[in-house]
């Protein structure tokens, strides 16, 4: 299968932690030939990093949390 046909595939998939990092560990397993299952683990660690950080991203956006203050900004009575 083409490279193309693998990205296309996990982007219709929406993985786009594996899609991402795909090139750079398909490159460091060829180049330590490490076998098919340590290179498929790398790729699902990819994807579930990625995962989790764009789930923390939008539960920030979802938590509308204010800007930044300084302790100064506080109206303490």
């Amino acid at each position: 299968m083409e490279r193309t046909e693998v990205l296309d595939m996990m982007g219709s998939l929406k993985l786009y932690g594996m899609r991402t990092a795909y090139d750079e560990t398909l490159a460091v397993a060829v180049k330590r030939k490490h076998e098919p299952q340590r290179f498929v683990g790398d790729l699902l660690k990819a994807e579930i990093s990625e995962k989790q950080a764009r789930s923390i991203r939008y539960q920030l956006t979802v938590a509308k949390l204010p800007l930044a203050k300084d302790v100064d900004d506080f109206a303490f009575k």
